[in-house]
């Protein structure tokens, strides 16, 4: 087969299959509705873990979130400890505007935005990550799904130079509407 012909015939398969992800209209109908100011208030807790391009897990970890709104601002206050003994601070700044959210934290690089439907909420970002003696700069494509109330599954794609690195998967579970940890140092409203 000719340069040509191979190109004709797999550029449209793979155009075909880039364009066969799931949109996030795809889950507008979708039941519990998810309003993060409610199922992120209070404190939460998380387990998940990190797996490479393999799908291998490369990391396990939990976290303990703290969440509060004032108006259409939030704070969502994460610390993550992981198997391996490490522990990381990240707290989120969140602006409502309709049903788009804007979200600036110290490892993020600029802004991530995200939009919800339904039951499913899309939260893009890049985040600076310490890796060895350097920090990488790696893209996270974020789909969070309410299961109901109480519990919620996130499922995070990581990707570097627009090819898939890794994933993270994390069981987040409302604890209480009540906080009962103190927040990290300036992370509060």
């Amino acid at each position: 087969m000719k340069p040509i012909q191979i190109i004709t015939v797999t550029l449209p398969l793979l155009l075909l299959l880039v364009g066969c992800g799931a949109t996030l209209n795809d889950y507008q109908m979708e039941k519990p509705t998810l309003v993060l100011e409610e199922f992120f208030l209070g404190q939460l807790e998380a387990y998940g873990m990190v797996q490479d391009r393999n799908g291998k897990v490369v990391r396990r970890f939990r976290a303990d979130i703290r969440a509060q709104w004032k108006d259409r601002q939030g704070v969502v206050d994460e610390q993550f400890y992981f198997a391996d003994g490490e522990m990381q601070v990240r707290c989120w700044r969140l602006v409502k505007i309709g049903n788009q959210y804007v979200g600036t934290a110290d490892d993020v690089i600029g802004q991530a935005t995200g939009r919800v439907a339904g039951n499913a909420f899309n939260w893009r970002y890049r985040l600076q990550i310490p890796v060895a003696d350097k920090s990488w700069e790696i893209d996270l494509n974020d789909w969070m799904y309410l299961v109901d109330k109480d519990n919620l599954l996130n499922r995070a794609v990581i990707s570097k130079f627009g090819f898939n690195v890794g994933e993270i998967t994390l069981y987040i579970r409302r604890v209480s509407s009540q906080h009962h940890r103190e927040p990290s140092q300036g992370c509060v409203i």
